[in-house]
């Protein structure tokens, strides 16, 4: 198990099973606080073969450099990150992904997941990252036709893509509330159980430069549907939601960057992926999220 320590005690943590286990009785000295994020989610391509209307993610063309990738990650574990989420974009359509999940499994401790819209999960990809990836998000937004309209892909295909996923991985699916999603939600929740997701993770639209976001009364639609919630499927929600998921705050006092930080495509540390500033990284990732909290705190 892997050992991190912070405000609130000793952190172990179990890769393969997900296992964490806190000894709060214990209080390490701040200045054995593990340096890095617990987590730390990176866009390692801006590119996607989708189009969706709703989409946050950057458009211009941006690609991590794979051997200064390399040197993040391993600098990540040895400051003591627990875990690293790779998206994008499309992270599948990255093609360095299977040597950079590779390295991750074999060099470091560190628990690697990964969010993708799925369709690309054919058995040869599947062969590459079996054994390197901890768990898999898969973003379904609405099913049948509501998926077909919104994704443009067959939702037969990504039902098949499910099936494989599910046989190698570990795998959540990650669904944007929106006013075309919202009336899916029962239905969304078969699919999940069917296919043996371990959790569905609601993600109430964002505002961004060209879309509004979730309406309050599709909050409020998505707000009540939770409350009455008693299905077979786990629900998570982000953290910019408060949808009175049931939740237990385990690190109260590890939050800000403490607990998670983004690294885009371009290289740049952001609080979050919706930020709209940061830091560029160079040699040291950690020395960019040090300058980033100092950003922060000014």
């Amino acid at each position: 198990m892997k050992i991190r320590l912070g405000p609130d005690g000793v952190h172990l943590f179990d890769r393969q099973t997900g296992l964490n286990v806190l000894l709060d009785e214990v209080q390490p000295a701040e200045r054995s606080w593990s340096a890095a994020p617990r987590q730390v989610s990176i866009a390692v391509t801006n590119a996607c073969n989708l189009a969706c209307s709703y989409c946050y993610a950057p458009k211009h063309r941006a690609a991590l450099e794979k051997s200064q990738l390399l040197r993040w990650i391993d600098e990540l574990d040895e400051a003591g990150a627990l875990g690293i989420g790779f998206g994008g974009g499309e992270p599948t359509l990255y093609r360095h992904l299977p040597e950079v999940c590779a390295h991750a499994a074999s060099n470091t401790d560190l628990a690697v997941t990964m969010t993708t819209h799925g369709l690309r999960w054919n058995a040869d990809l599947i062969s590459r990252l079996r054994g390197t990836v901890n768990f898999v998000r898969v973003s379904v937004d609405g099913v049948g036709s509501t998926y077909e309209r919104l994704r443009g892909r067959s939702f037969t295909q990504l039902r098949a893509a499910l099936e494989a996923i599910a046989g190698t991985f570990r795998w959540g699916m990650n669904t944007v509330i929106n006013e075309d999603t919202v009336g899916d939600l029962d239905a969304i929740v078969a699919v999940a159980a069917e296919h043996g997701a371990s959790e569905l993770l609601l993600l109430p639209e964002q505002r961004t430069a060209s879309t509004a976001g979730a309406s309050k009364g599709t909050l409020r639609v998505l707000q009540n549907w939770v409350s009455a919630y008693t299905g077979p499927v786990r629900l998570a929600a982000s953290a910019e939601a408060e949808l009175g998921v049931p939740t237990a705050d385990a690190l109260p006092r590890e939050t800000g960057l403490r607990s998670y930080a983004h690294i885009d495509a371009s290289g740049t540390a952001r609080t979050s992926s919706y930020a709209p500033s940061g830091i560029r990284v160079g040699d040291s990732v950690i020395a960019a999220f040090e300058q980033l909290a100092r950003m922060e705190a000014a």
